[in-house]
């Protein structure tokens, strides 16, 4: 649809209004720059979405990751959703009711709103991916995709808008583990890991302090986006657990039932 402005009328109060077709922002509301997470669990999200077998999908797990979501079935409320609110990434779906995903974010870049926006869609030819992004998206994810990628997505542009730098080293009580170096001690002892436990714990670290749940770990630390009903999770938290805490008077890996794991500091 064409973001040409109709006309620009002034409210009662003297607040003044772009006005597109069937919708209006307050210029009051911006121009203001995005809100900026400490870390990708204290996110606060806007997903904008109709398909509501998605949306629950995408509840639920982001949920689990400890982000906060708000969430807006069309495209008109979206828009004003993300234009009164504070967010740290809008989640926008391209083909969208009473107002397309494409007109939104532009709308949002044309009155100053710089909030990340991670546009979603089943268009994924190289034309439509240019589109998106240019329109003023700053990601584009083609629809079906895994969670664990979305994730990986949201961590970036979240990386990207507080500007910090990829972790190498990270230590949880008095347990390390070097990136760079592939090296893990505790106490100063060294432990050895096989590739696939040190993979499991590098995620368990990056995540310390949260639940990380069984679906998260299949995703991110195997590879496998569906559940391949073995006890392969089991199998390799038992011997993380046997490496890290066994000879240690406080454990540091947990068991939370129901939910799945974390890893934290015993204090």
């Amino acid at each position: 649809m064409s973001l040409t402005a109709l006309q620009r009328p002034s409210s009662s109060d003297g607040r003044d209004f772009t006005c597109y077709p069937n919708h209006a922002v307050s210029k009051r509301e911006v121009p203001r720059a995005p809100r900026v997470a400490n870390s990708p669990a204290q996110m606060r999200l806007l997903l904008i979405e109709d398909d509501q077998q998605v949306v629950n999908y995408l509840q639920k797990a982001l949920r689990e990751v400890g982000a906060s979501i708000d969430h807006a079935g069309d495209g008109r409320e979206g828009l004003l959703m993300a234009a009164s609110e504070d967010y740290d990434v809008l989640i926008i779906d391209r083909m969208l009711p009473k107002l397309d995903g494409l007109a939104i974010v532009r709308t949002l870049r044309a009155s100053g709103n710089q909030t990340p926006v991670l546009i979603l869609s089943a268009l994924g030819e190289v034309d439509d991916r240019v589109e998106g992004l240019r329109a003023g998206g700053d990601d584009y994810l083609v629809k079906p995709f895994a969670f664990s990628e979305l994730h990986a997505r949201l961590e970036a542009l979240l990386r990207r808008g507080s500007g910090d730098a990829p972790e190498t080293r990270f230590q949880v009580a008095d347990l390390t583990l070097d990136m760079l170096a592939r090296k893990v001690t505790r106490g100063g002892r060294e432990i050895q890991l096989q590739p696939r436990e040190f993979r499991l714990l590098e995620y368990l670290m990056r995540h310390a302090g949260q639940v990380v749940t069984r679906t998260m770990l299949l995703e991110n630390v195997w590879d496998y986006h569906f559940d391949p009903q073995t006890n392969v999770i089991d199998v390799h938290i038992s011997r993380l657990r046997a490496k890290i805490d066994r000879d240690f008077e406080a454990p540091l890996l947990h068991t939370v039932r129901g939910a799945g794991y974390i890893l934290r500091d015993h204090d």
